[in-house]
């Protein structure tokens, strides 16, 4: 898009109108010398300016980059006829800087040249973020006209969260058909011992126990665990969220997702995502490294979006969930139809699990009076709601930023692992 504007121009051009109506309407032909001067520039300066044709864009050395990295960024104009200056801006969006360059720009270009400039970005919020506009202006060499143009192309740089390294995850009650690295419950071919019994025809011979045999005068074979891999659904709430200042518990929802994600794909499961919010969007589950890298173009979509349209959205549509999955939640707990779907989830029968991003540490305690009565009270029943999960059978833990995202996995490891599973 381009646009011009002659501001001194016009200027000029209503002194010299206003000189010369003067002039015929007392016969004063001195005034017509005093504008003059100004007919003369008016005169050069149309003579002298002529459009520029200026080409500009902007180059990334990377499209993809983590949290608290440094991207390259090169500026490339070039130019067919001469411009006298050019002032060259570059707009950045919220979470990238600018350390190292200097933005805005200004600069001479003769007919023909070719300029580059570097400048060094820092990532330092994850999203999906578009750079630009880039903005340019040109004048002509007396300053008279300027044009203002805005380069049509506007690269992305899609920042993803940095996570933590997750040493142990969550073993789903039941796995699925495919080989994987969780020993199944069932008995089949595997290497993990589960019983012996008796020989039955059509049993290979390496899995005869001749020990076993030898003290019991008949043949008993092993058996064992076969390895299957596993569903995970991460589902991350988006309906509501608690902030200060850069932080919030979206981005701990986020950041621990994809800590989640990678840990489940290394181990060959699939792996699939659920974003709750004002709009419903999911991701079918899928192995691999491609598949993580779905889920994390997805994350950077993810944004809180209040919506007072939807109030029955509060179920997960059966189709969007595979059957034996495990659901890993991560909530604030702070829209009623959040609460509604996941107790929805755990009505069906689904394995699920609660991370309750904790919002308190977002809200300041008030000093006294009938707000700090109204925080303690709020509080209380952040703690109801969580005894409700947990009554229902859901493993519940709240998680705060200064804990890491392993303990609170292991906490949940050991709910599951002493807790009864209750009928629902």
């Amino acid at each position: 898009m381009t646009r011009w504007s002659t501001p001194k121009l016009a200027g000029y051009a209503g002194l010299s109108a206003v000189g010369l109506l003067t002039a015929l309407a007392f016969a004063r032909p001195e005034l017509v010398a005093l504008t003059a001067p100004f007919l003369l520039a008016l005169a050069a300066g149309l003579a002298l300016a002529t459009p520029p044709r200026l080409s500009a864009r902007v180059e990334l050395d990377r499209e993809r980059a983590l949290e608290g990295d440094d991207v390259a960024v090169r500026i490339v104009v070039e130019s067919t006829t001469p411009i006298d200056r050019l002032d060259l801006y570059l707009h950045l969006p919220t979470g990238i800087e600018l350390t190292d360059g200097r933005n805005p720009i200004a600069l001479r270009l003769a007919a023909g040249e070719r300029r580059e400039f570097e400048l060094t970005l820092h990532a330092r919020h994850w999203g999906g973020h578009r750079l630009g506009p880039l903005y340019t202006r040109t004048r002509d060499p007396l300053g008279f006209l300027v044009w203002e143009q805005t380069a049509p192309a506007r690269p992305e740089l899609r920042t993803y969260p940095r996570e933590d390294v997750l040493r142990r995850v969550l073993q789903p009650r039941e796995t699925q058909v495919f080989s994987g690295n969780e020993v199944a419950r069932r008995k089949g071919e595997g290497i993990e011992f589960a019983d012996i019994r008796l020989w039955a025809p059509g049993d290979p011979l390496n899995r005869i126990n001749w020990r076993a045999s030898a003290r019991r005068d008949e043949l008993w074979v092993n058996e064992s665990h076969p390895e299957r891999n596993t569903d995970v659904i991460i589902f991350v709430d988006s309906f509501a969220e608690a902030r200060s200042g850069n932080e919030g518990t979206l981005d701990l929802a986020v950041r621990a997702t994809s800590a989640v994600a990678d840990a489940y794909v290394r181990r060959r499961d699939r792996v699939g995502l659920i974003s709750f919010g004002g709009i419903l969007r999911w991701l079918v589950p899928g192995t691999g490294l491609v598949q993580l890298y779905r889920i994390l173009d997805a994350l950077l979509d993810t944004q809180i979006i209040l919506s007072y349209y939807w109030k029955e959205i509060d179920v997960i549509p059966r189709r969007t969930l595979p059957p034996n999955a495990l659901v890993i939640a991560l909530s604030p707990l702070l829209d009623q139809r959040s609460v509604g779907a996941l107790l929805d989830l755990r009505a069906r029968g689904h394995d699920l699990v609660v991370i309750d991003v904790s919002p308190v540490p977002f809200v300041a305690h008030p000093a006294g009076g009938l707000d700090a009565v109204a925080h303690d009270i709020w509080a209380l029943r952040r703690d109801v709601l969580r005894h409700r999960l947990q009554q229902a059978g859901v493993a519940v833990v709240e998680w705060r930023d200064e804990r890491s995202l392993q303990s609170v996995m292991e906490e949940v490891r050991e709910f599951r692992r002493y807790s009864r599973h209750a009928r629902v």
